[in-house]
C-alpha cells in the first residue's frame, strides 16, 4: 500500500518549520544542555536526543488523540464531507503558518498565548526535573517539552485531525516531529549559529513561502474533493 504523500508533506513542513523552533526554543535547548551536570554534561549530543525524542513522543499521542477527535466528527456526519471540511481547515492553519514563518502576519500569537494555559500547569513539572543529571530525567524533560505553546505544532494538529484516525493522526504528527528534529538536535549542538542564520529575512521568507504552497495544495486538495465525485 502507497504511503499516504500527507506524511511526507508534514516532514517537510516539520522541517521548513525549523526558523520557527530555532527562534522560539533555541533558549529551552540551550538551557537544557547548560543544565546538564555531572557525568551528563560530558555527554551532550545522548542527552539531546533524548529531549527530542521525548518531545516527538508527546506530538504522536496529541495527534492520535485529535485524529481520533477528527474521526469521532466523521461519525456524525457524511464521513467524506466531515474529512474534507477538516482538511479545508488545516489547509487555512497551513496558510496562517506559511505568512507567521515568513513574518508577514502574527495571528498564531493569540493561539499560542491560548495555549499557554496548559503550559502553566505543566511547567513546573519540568523545574522539579533540573538539573538534569541522569537519561530518564533528560526524557522526562523531552515529554514536557512537547507541550509548550506553539502555532507551528497547533496548525499541524489541526491538520491530524483530517488525517483519518488515531493511527493516521499519530503517524503524521509523528512525521512532523521528525522533520523538526535536525533543527532542533543541531540547535542544541550549534545554536548560535542556528540562531543567527534562523534571523535572516530571507530564509524565513522561502520556509513562509513553501508552507503557503503547502496549504493552498491542501486546499485545492479539499475544493476538489468537495466539488468532484463523493
Amino acid at each position: 500500500m502507497p504511503l499516504d504523500p500527507s506524511y511526507f508533506a508534514a516532514f517537510v513542513v516539520g522541517l521548513l518549520g525549523g526558523v520557527h523552533c530555532v527562534g522560539m526554543c533555541g533558549g529551552i535547548v540551550g538551557a537544557l544542555g547548560f543544565g546538564l551536570q555531572g557525568e551528563a554534561s560530558k555527554r551532550l549530543l545522548p542527552y539531546v536526543l533524548l529531549y527530542n525524542l521525548g518531545r516527538i513522543f508527546s506530538y504522536t499521542v496529541a495527534g492520535a488523540a485529535l485524529g481520533g477527535v477528527g474521526l469521532a466528527a466523521a461519525r456524525l456526519t457524511t464521513v467524506h464531507h466531515a474529512q474534507l471540511v477538516l482538511q479545508f481547515a488545516a489547509g487555512l492553519f497551513m496558510l496562517a503558518l506559511g505568512l507567521y514563518l515568513g513574518g508577514w502576519w502574527y495571528g498564531l500569537n493569540r493561539l499560542e498565548r491560548a495555549g499557554g494555559r496548559l503550559w502553566r500547569g505543566v511547567e513546573p513539572l519540568g523545574r522539579g526535573l533540573m538539573p538534569v543529571r541522569s537519561p530518564r530525567q533528560a526524557l522526562l524533560l523531552g515529554l514536557l517539552w512537547g507541550w509548550l505553546p506553539c502555532g507551528l505544532v497547533y496548525s499541524v494538529l489541526v491538520w491530524s485531525m483530517s488525517a483519518g484516525g488515531p493511527a493516521e493522526g499519530a503517524l503524521l504528527m509523528l512525521a512532523f516531529g521528525l522533520g523538526t528534529l535536525p533543527n532542533l538536535l543541531l540547535m542544541g549542538l550549534f545554536a548560535g549559529r542556528l540562531a543567527t542564520l534562523a534571523r535572516r529575512v530571507w530564509v524565513r521568507r522561502l520556509a513562509g513561502g513553501l508552507v503557503i504552497a503547502f496549504g493552498l495544495l491542501t486546499l485545492a486538495r479539499a475544493l476538489g474533493g468537495w466539488y468532484g465525485p463523493a
